[in-house]
């Protein structure tokens, strides 16, 4: 069956604000450590894609025998898969799907089996409803969770088991509860809150929903690395994020890395070495004399982009990170022409070196 799914650039999006806004027609919702994707279900046939558009059924085969048995309908749903087990959320156990072994992710999918959170319903039985309003599209959810049995997830993901199984998100209009859940790092605001109008339609592609998360993180493009001090291992690996004229721009670095993690590290990008690095006309690449590097030239290595890192920051100042990133993890999930300056508000330079 050729895959279908809503029609735009992928699914809404959400912006990094510091403050949750506040006032009528606002709704809040938390903000899960998982992956986020698209799920279709029609004649009976099943499609879970990701945000950059990478099908997901392969990895997740627990998540898809669920929703066939589900008298679910026809339905085009924006959600989040997340694994939980000991009372919280496991983004390191979802990134072990990313397997090429079929053999290694059915293993998986028995041992720590996903749950399908489901936040949106864009269509239903044919009928669109991106162009509704967000209340209208939420009671049609509740109303078609209610038939299938799925509960919200509780406030206090102790009490939320292992999947396999479909959850609807918890939302609430009042700014004091979604504070309160965000206060708790071990209630619902565990990765941060999302903030909503009530009165808004699904804009695909669109960063119209603000994200006020614990911490500031960005996903990032390693498009190169300098050499550790001893000549062994990593000393940092080098940043990029894409402007919207598709050029890869040097933004910082991050070396929060122990002694024997520098060594594999260096052994991991062995086969990148060599690649196009940062690029385009007009792209700042590191190791130019600028402001930031007062006057040296640093060598590095250039690789080939392909791995996307997240890495937290203070804050961005003249199109880079004002102060070195801190490694978080990788993120196999996530394209690297999505890793742009739109996720951490900032624009990039207006010409290199700057």
């Amino acid at each position: 069956m050729a895959r279908r799914t809503v029609r735009g650039k992928g699914p809404m999006l959400a912006k990094l604000e510091p403050v949750l806004p506040e006032g009528p027609g606002w709704i809040y919702e938390p903000k899960w450590d998982g992956f986020r994707c698209l799920v279709t279900v029609r004649g009976g046939a099943v499609q879970l894609i990701s945000r950059d558009d990478r099908p997901m059924v392969r990895f997740f085969p627990e998540v898809v025998a669920m929703l066939e048995q589900l008298a679910i309908g026809s339905i085009v749903a924006d959600g989040e898969l997340v694994i939980v087990h000991d009372g919280r959320f496991w983004f390191e156990d979802l990134q072990l799907r990313l397997h090429p072994a079929e053999s290694r992710v059915r293993k998986l999918s028995g041992e720590i089996p996903a749950t399908l959170i489901l936040f949106d319903l864009l269509e239903i039985d044919g009928e669109d409803l991106r162009e509704q309003p967000l209340a209208e599209r939420r009671q049609r959810l509740e109303k078609l969770a209610a038939e299938v049995g799925a509960e919200r997830v509780p406030e206090a993901t102790g009490d939320l088991e292992p999947g396999p199984e479909v959850r609807l998100t918890p939302w609430t209009d009042d700014v004091a509860v979604a504070k309160r859940w965000f206060g708790d790092e071990h209630w619902l605001g565990e990765d941060g809150i999302v903030a909503k109008r009530i009165d808004e339609p699904y804009k695909p592609g669109v960063r119209a929903w603000v994200k006020v998360k614990h911490r500031s993180t960005a996903d990032c493009v390693v498009a190169g690395y300098r050499v550790s001090k001893d000549g062994e291992g990593v000393g940092s690996l080098l940043l990029g994020l894409y402007d919207d004229e598709g050029r890869l721009h040097y933004v910082g670095h991050t070396s929060s890395f122990k002694a024997a993690e520098r060594r594999a590290l260096r052994e991991q990008l062995a086969p990148l070495e060599g690649g196009a690095g940062f690029g385009g006309e007009m792209a700042r690449s590191p190791g130019g004399p600028s402001r930031w590097s007062g006057g040296r030239e640093l060598d590095w290595v250039s690789l080939d982009p392909v791995l996307v890192c997240e890495v937290t920051y203070e804050r961005v100042q003249s199109g880079r990170f004002r102060h070195a990133a801190t490694f978080v993890r990788w993120r196999e999930d996530r394209q690297p022409r999505s890793c742009t300056f739109e996720q951490v508000g900032a624009a990039p330079p207006s010409w290199p070196g700057a």
